[in-house]
């Protein structure tokens, strides 16, 4: 007995992970997706809903759609790869390295920031005691 393969819609799709249908054409032009075609209509299965969730994962975890797109094109090549997996380590080191660099950045603009506002508050603390004496 032959089981029946599920296919979605864009529509679908764009509905599932609440986004736009314009993205999910973007991504297709960019070669992230490649639904079957059946005239005009897309027609999309499990596989593209796993890639655009890897997908979205990837842009959410800060890495560009070129980054996405070179692991998707190595695990195409061999599912099972090493080399896919070196990749993604060495991506990740690189996210994780560029993350913590704006962390520590953010944080020195945090202590500025109390500094200013620190002063900020002894002058105003000043001028007002001024003005009631």
């Amino acid at each position: 007995m032959d089981k029946a393969v599920e296919t979605f819609s864009i529509g679908e799709i764009s509905k599932d992970f609440d986004i736009s249908a314009r993205s999910i054409r973007f991504y297709e032009e960019q070669g992230l997706l490649r639904p079957e075609r059946q005239g005009q209509s897309r027609i999309y299965r499990n596989k593209d809903k796993v890639r655009l969730k890897l997908i979205l994962r990837g842009k959410r975890l800060g890495f560009s759609l070129a980054e996405i797109k070179k692991v998707f094109e190595l695990y195409d090549t061999n599912p099972n790869s090493a080399a896919q997996l070196r990749t993604m380590l060495t991506l990740t080191e690189q996210k994780r390295a560029v993350l913590t660099q704006q962390l520590n950045d953010i944080q020195m603009l945090m202590n500025e920031l109390d500094d200013v506002e620190a002063r900020c508050r002894e002058e105003l603390d000043e001028l007002e005691r001024g003005i009631q004496q």
